[in-house]
């Protein structure tokens, strides 16, 4: 029978039986590939049936990309000056441009491996945006990884696939049968070969064709990232990248909104506006100078505030028994230049994939630090503003802003990032203690971030730990550079709030502590399995408020959210100020109704996914249809018994929908200043506004 096969196989087309090799070839190029993926990252951690499902459905996305390259030599092979087996200079030609294929598909694999270990996500189009930053990128890059060995190992594999493309011609030259099919059977054979081809690119048999959004009906996120090729992942979202919002669909959630943010209705009805004036709230303090850091990568379940067995915060954990500590508190996206755009303006970075800050078209945006008047507004970074344009945020929008980077500090770069955090802390205490008038600073620290600098002028009072991999594992870390780098930021706000308690600015001053994101990963039993498995760890983030003269301690619990930062501090501060954003203040809500009605907006760029936390659950969907969700969040109680409602779903998906559109449209309607008569949002400006 076998033989039978091959003989009647001998009898094609030498282009066919190439093209039957090359794609054999490739398909388990790229199925090694995956193998890689999956032996090199947290999916070696799930079971072999659950992979085996990811695996199979992966080989379908890996055909789409093989079937559409084959398909390009069948159909241009079987023209004449083209056709591999009858010229030197056709066979060279296929030669060099399957090379070509093959390092595209190498290169895409390097980067997605970067990608995953940089930021715990498979590649996507958003990466692009580090091409806008390319030399701290490139720096970031060379100081974390391998790049010599990762060269060499990808000229290696080119190499190997070159040979394998020669050979695999060879043998279809040398295996061809003299009793080749007569034309009929050629023509029957290249059809049935064009045929299948495009089989393999639809992906499967039916309607519609094999979409990423398919890899989301198995069992989890971590099988579905698992199955996705990178290059049909990068490519897919490629359509998600054009700055728009639906006008139609702001309105029709115009009611919802206005009612949370406790915006009025405007007189003239076709008006959309989500404006609020803000009076002080009484009892606060009085003129209080503010210190808001954002903590680079500070993520909650890593942190010791929950009961991490490798308490890698305890400085931290004492300021929020100290302090006003909101502890199940989100920050709406991934990513630090979203984070600091979702800080300043109060409005989620819903750009698909570049950030909001790189869009010309958003730099005029207003923001509540304006509404501090009298203030010395600083900014204190310790690399450079260039790094997405957040130096065209901050300066365009911040009025009197004075920005210290880099290049402001004494202390030396440690590395790409620039000073080290503890460096960056003392240096702006240096400055803030020479204020004579209040002000509102801003610090943004950058430690605890790849590379993990620690430098060396710090060792003496700072000991690295070293730990085992399976107690790295318990805590929620994958390296020791890992861990130690968090501890040295505890380290970095140790020294800082030491030194400030030194000074005679303290103790009228408010320190807010906010994480610009979490980090994806195995929460373990911290936390709900929802947190693991729908990724809420990449989001979940503590939010102190620290003033041990002006705000009673105080542990909150209610739903928090990055964007309500702004609004919570200007009550605590005791100032009347204009709302333009989605946030609301934390402290005079838990007055109203103990912040149950509280919702954060969550947003997942790389699974188009939208979701909101409410109450006791996280609910999501993704943009695309595919999967909705709704599962348990609380991690103070135990779940129910009982299911939830399916209406509460719907609920949940209404909300989500809500701030989703509405942050669109904010991000094209935030002008500093409110606009003109003329310029006013009105319905014949909706008419002209951008569309899906």
């Amino acid at each position: 029978m076998l033989s039978r096969l091959l003989l009647s196989f001998a009898r094609f087309p030498r282009l066919i039986r190439w093209s039957v090799f090359l794609g054999v070839f490739f398909l388990s190029a790229l199925t090694l590939l995956r193998f890689g993926t999956y032996l090199f990252s947290h999916y070696g951690r799930m079971p072999l049936e659950q992979a085996a499902a990811a695996f199979g459905l992966g080989l379908r996305y890996d055909l789409r990309i093989v079937a559409g390259a084959l398909l390009a030599v069948l159909a241009l092979g079987a023209l004449p000056p083209l056709h591999p087996f009858k010229s030197l200079r056709a066979r060279r030609f296929w030669f060099i441009l399957l090379t070509a294929f093959g390092a595209a598909l190498v290169v895409f694999y390097a980067a997605d491996f970067i990608h995953y270990r940089y930021l715990h996500q498979r590649l996507n189009a958003s990466a692009l945006g580090f091409l806008r930053d390319a030399q701290i990128s490139a720096g970031m890059a060379w100081q974390t990884y391998p790049i010599g060995r990762i060269a060499l190992g990808m000229i290696a594999a080119v190499a190997a696939l070159t040979t394998g493309i020669v050979r695999l011609h060879r043998r279809a030259d040398a295996g061809a049968s003299a009793d080749e099919l007569g034309r009929a059977g050629r023509i029957t054979a290249f059809a049935s070969a064009i045929l299948l081809c495009l089989v393999g690119m639809f992906g499967r048999i039916g309607q519609f064709p094999l979409r990423w959004s398919d890899a989301f009906g198995l069992r989890d996120d971590a099988s579905a990232h698992l199955a996705l090729n990178p290059v049909q992942s990068f490519f897919s979202s490629l359509s998600f990248r054009a700055s728009t919002y639906d006008a139609a669909q702001v309105r029709a959630h115009a009611e919802r909104m206005r009612a949370y943010l406790g915006a009025a209705v405007a007189d003239d009805s076709e008006r959309l506006t989500f404006e609020r004036r803000v009076p002080a709230r009484t009892g606060a303090a009085a003129r209080p100078n503010v210190v808001l850091v954002i903590c680079e990568s500070f993520s909650g379940y890593k942190s010791s505030m929950w009961g991490n067995p490798l308490d890698p915060s305890p400085f931290f954990a004492t300021l929020c028994r100290d302090g006003v500590f909101f502890d199940n508190c989100f920050t709406p996206h991934f990513g630090t230049a979203r984070g600091v755009w979702a800080t300043i303006t109060g409005i989620p970075d819903v750009e698909p994939t570049k950030t909001a800050s790189r869009n010309p078209a958003l730099v005029d945006q207003h923001t509540i630090i304006n509404e501090f008047t009298g203030y010395e507004k600083l900014y204190f970074l310790g690399g450079s503003s260039s790094w997405a344009n957040i130096r065209g945020l901050l300066t365009n929008n911040i009025e009197g802003l004075r920005l210290y980077e880099e290049d402001s500090f004494k202390s030396r770069r440690v590395d790409t990032w620039g000073v080290s955090d503890t460096s960056l802390f003392l240096e702006t205490n240096d400055v803030l203690r020479a204020q004579t008038k209040p002000f509102f600073a801003i610090i943004q620290t950058a430690g605890n971030h790849r590379p993990y600098t620690i430098p060396e002028e710090d060792l003496d009072e700072f000991a690295r730990i070293e730990l085992s991999a399976a107690e790295l594992k318990q805590g929620g870390f994958e390296s020791n550079d890992e861990f130690n780098a968090f501890r040295y930021s505890d380290f970095a706000f140790r020294k800082f709030i030491e030194a400030a308690r030194k000074e005679s600015y303290f103790e009228n001053t408010i320190f807010v502590f906010i994480g610009d994101h979490g980090i994806g990963g195995d929460a373990g039993t911290m936390f709900p399995t929802a947190w693991t498995e729908q990724g809420l760890t990449a989001f979940h983030v503590p939010l102190l408020l620290y003033a041990p003269k002006l705000l009673p301690p105080q542990r909150v619990h209610s739903v928090a959210s990055m964007v309500d930062l702004l609004p919570t501090v200007a009550g605590a501060a005791g100032i009347s100020y204009r709302n333009t954003g989605l946030g609301r203040d934390l402290l005079r809500q838990q007055q109203i109704d103990g912040g149950r009605s509280n919702v954060a907006f969550v947003i997942d760029q790389h699974n188009r996914s939208i979701g909101v936390v409410h109450g006791a659950y996280y609910g999501s969907h993704q943009r695309e249809g595919g999967r909705e969700s709704l599962a348990w969040a609380d991690f103070a109680a135990p779940p129910p018994a009982a299911r939830a409602a399916p209406e509460l779903l719907a609920d949940y998906k209404q909300w989500s929908e809500a701030f989703h559109e509405t942050a669109r449209y904010l991000l094209f309607n935030n002008q500093k200043r409110p606009a003109p008569a003329a310029a006013t949002t009105t319905a014949s400006t909706f008419r002209h506004a951008p569309r899906p």
